[in-house]
């Protein structure tokens, strides 16, 4: 497995990098999935360290965590107990699916934008122009061919509010979201 245990703006030090290393590496023997690699970064914000942890599996998953703490060991012990929480809860699943799938998660490519804002909070902006929004942002996405039970659990573990992904099933793009209510909805077009 590969590890990439980074600081933005602050030096990660050998010694953290080696407990890092093995803290993370006892974690994960207990869960399958087999986990290909893990990024792990530490930054500082005003006087608390930040710890983001996102761990990639064979089979296409992202698991991420983060915290915050005064003492950066204390952080990292913070943020790896809520990855293994995520992936204690998701074990099973894990276990279903590795069984189901013997190839990685199939990824395809797509564009992905970010428009400019619109400024409705202003009372005294003019009449645009062109009701065309503009594109500050152009990058490339990867959009995974799941299931909509994996999808389910990779919004999960990725906490993200929102996956666009391909249905294995039906070929055609699906999108998985929270929604306010707490449940999980289901747009398939």
């Amino acid at each position: 497995m590969r590890y990439q245990i980074t600081g933005k703006q602050i030096d990660v030090g050998e010694s953290l990098q080696t407990h890092v290393e093995t803290e993370l590496g006892a974690m994960l023997e207990k869960y399958p999935g087999r986990p290909t690699d893990a990024n792990v970064i530490f930054s500082k914000s005003g006087h608390e360290y930040v710890c983001e942890a996102v761990i990639h599996l064979s089979t296409g998953l992202n698991c991420t965590a983060k915290a915050k703490g005064t003492e950066i060991y204390a952080t990292f012990a913070d943020c790896a107990e809520k990855m293994d929480k995520q992936l204690r809860r998701y074990k099973r699943r894990l276990k279903d699916h590795h069984k189901e799938r013997t190839t990685p998660v199939e990824l395809f490519g797509a564009a992905s934008y970010i428009l400019a804002g619109t400024g409705e909070g202003d009372s005294e902006v003019a009449e645009p122009e062109s009701l065309q929004p503009i594109i500050v942002a152009e990058m490339e996405t990867k959009i995974p061919s799941l299931s909509v039970g994996e999808a389910v659990m990779q919004m999960e573990l990725a906490g993200a509010p929102v996956l666009v992904f391909r249905n294995e099933k039906k070929d055609g793009v699906n999108v998985v979201y929270r929604r306010d209510d707490g449940n999980i909805g289901w747009i398939d077009p």
